[in-house]
């Protein structure tokens, strides 16, 4: 019986071999035939519109006759590329909402510089956001147009919508980290908030480093779930090489997922000191340049996307929200997805263009 045990044990081994390597050689010849322009993102035609340093303000092509008549400006974070809402033509937020009739602006951060270095969260809210507000609002002659903002974008949002509402029609924040003390936040970990300031020494990093690396910045998000995000994934290739598809779109995600720009040295240390550390948002003592931002302040409609499953920004931290902002007009949606599956889940593309596409034309006049 045990021969005949370890016979079979054996040949389902050979078996399972020879399939995997069946896998390896289909998924080497499909790798062999992938070039740059298979791995594209952010294909949707777009124009350059405003540039001011590294920024650049980009308006996308209409693709209906008469767009909603207020546009709306995508405030990205300043970690990985803006382009995730514009991965791939089947799975992109920009062309959907197009589809939808609504006018779509994003500002690109670029890739900062050592001479960067010393450029601030004033720099970015009451400079480059603000310059290229105005440079919607006069494009349109509008007062107000409506915001997007996305993750750290979108609490750079609503700081921006605090200090300048009068210019703000409507606020969406999507994913977006408000309570920073929650304690589901994992990064709450690499922030230091829950285990003392002492886990993470941010003078001294910035003054070591000047600009905080991308690299490393990927790396911690990548060590909050180091199964999930850096080993399943790859166990799973050989299946994943063996589908063209599948192979294109898993190539797009890594190649946006270490496409990482580094972090303005003194951006950084206020974000992670006063934000994730001292939690100051909430308690209206955040100052962007000399102006304080108070989330009562904001009065406009207010749309709360946020993920069910998200680990990096939990859904307590994103309703939060409502608590503190003086809006009368406030809607929330969730998905049931995790951080990154509101830009590329099926589902959520399905779902989420419509969601915000009719909220906004539901407050268009």
């Amino acid at each position: 019986m045990l021969p005949f045990l370890t016979q079979m044990r054996f040949e389902d081994a050979t078996n399972e071999y020879a399939e995997l390597t069946k896998k390896w050689v289909k998924g080497l010849e499909n790798l062999s035939r992938l070039r740059e322009e298979d791995l594209e993102i952010g294909v949707t035609p777009k124009e350059e519109v405003y540039r001011e340093d590294k920024a650049v303000l980009y308006r996308f092509k209409p693709t209906v006759e008469e767009p909603l008549s207020i546009p709306v400006l995508i405030v990205y974070a300043l970690v990985n590329r803006p382009f995730m809402v514009d991965l791939q033509e089947d799975r992109s937020l920009v062309a959907n909402l197009l589809k939808l009739g609504i006018d779509v602006y994003l500002i690109d951060w670029g890739y900062p510089s050592r001479a960067d270095r010393w450029l601030t969260l004033d720099d970015y809210i009451n400079g480059y956001i603000d310059n290229c507000v105005e440079v919607v609002r006069n494009k349109h002659s509008l007062d107000k147009i409506n915001l997007l903002g996305i993750c750290q974008g979108g609490t750079f949002s609503l700081c921006y919508s605090s200090i300048y509402p009068e210019k703000v029609k409507n606020a969406i924040a999507m994913v977006t980290p408000v309570d920073f003390h929650v304690q589901e936040a994992l990064l709450n970990l690499w922030g230091g908030c829950t285990l003392g300031s002492e886990a993470l020494d941010v003078d001294q990093m910035v003054d070591a480093m000047g600009n905080v690396p991308g690299d490393f910045l990927n790396s911690e998000f990548l060590m909050l779930k180091p199964w999930q995000l850096g080993y399943q994934k790859y166990l799973d290739f050989p299946e994943i090489m063996g589908d063209e598809e599948k192979l294109r779109n898993f190539m797009r995600m890594e190649k946006w997922i270490f496409d990482s720009p580094d972090q303005p040295g003194e951006v950084y240390r206020q974000f992670m000191k006063d934000f994730y550390q001292a939690n100051k948002l909430i308690q209206g003592e955040v100052k962007i340049g000399e102006k304080r931002v108070d989330l009562g302040n904001i009065q406009m409609p207010i749309l709360n996307l946020y993920a069910d499953k998200d680990h990096l920004v939990p859904p307590k931290s994103s309703w939060a929200l409502e608590k503190y902002i003086g809006s009368k007009d406030y809607t929330a949606r969730s998905f049931p997805v995790g951080h990154v599956g509101m830009y590329v889940s099926g589902r959520v593309q399905r779902d989420l263009p419509p969601t915000i596409a009719d909220w906004l034309k539901a407050r268009a006049s």
